[in-house]
């Protein structure tokens, strides 16, 4: 098990390496710029690269959850959360004025799949007790709360208001998410590090 996390949480480093590498080499704001508007500058293809790593690594540390006992549920939620990073990844989004595609479509989709499960996750193992409980509940409210003001815009825009992103901070609330649900991952794996914080017998993460 311990391999499966050492793997996982290598996978989820050089995942957040290649993203902030791609940043580090691009002119967009990050503030109002959302991150996948990142794959059409000219090392655009570490954002894939990046989602897919991320990918792995929270299939490794489902696959070590489910191996200690974990609830099912927060097994599954981690492997859509992957699944649904590898497909944003997979699928581009549209260049900014182009009509919605269906690897847009698909894109989007993926993304809300991704940053409504994780908190969902998160919560499920801090109703477990496990160690970093109340980091793991604290990160995934912050990560409901700033998915709330991600979806605010396209509600709005639905009802026929417009509103770009230049107008509202869409790159930095969409990273509190990502970076918030980056932390949940990585501490569901770190909790399975300490087995002094466990009760005799019976795994902190069990169901």
């Amino acid at each position: 098990m311990k391999g499966l996390l050492a793997t996982g949480f290598a996978a989820i480093g050089t995942g957040s390496g290649a993203m902030l590498t791609l940043h580090a080499g691009s002119d967009l704001d990050p503030l109002h710029s959302v991150i996948s508007e990142y794959a059409w500058q000219s090392a655009g293809w570490l954002l894939p690269a990046s989602l897919t790593l991320f990918a792995a690594g929270s299939a490794l540390i489902a696959e070590a959850l489910r191996r200690s006992g974990a609830n099912r549920w927060v097994v599954a939620l981690l492997l859509v959360w992957g699944a649904s990073m590898f497909l944003v990844g997979a699928f581009p989004t549209d260049r900014p004025g182009v009509p919605l595609s269906l690897s847009g479509g698909i894109h989007r989709h993926a993304a809300f799949a991704a940053f409504l499960v994780m908190p969902a996750a998160g919560l499920l193992l801090a109703r477990a007790n496990v160690r970093f409980a109340r980091a793991v509940r604290a990160l995934s409210g912050v990560a409901l709360g700033a998915l709330l003001l991600v979806v605010i815009p396209y509600v709005v825009r639905m009802f026929g208001i417009p509103l770009a992103n230049e107008d509202i901070p869409a790159g930095l609330t969409q990273r509190v998410v990502v970076i918030t649900e980056l932390g949940v991952l990585a501490l569901a794996g770190l909790s399975m590090l300490k087995p002094s914080a466990r009760r005799p017998g019976v795994s902190p993460i069990m169901a």
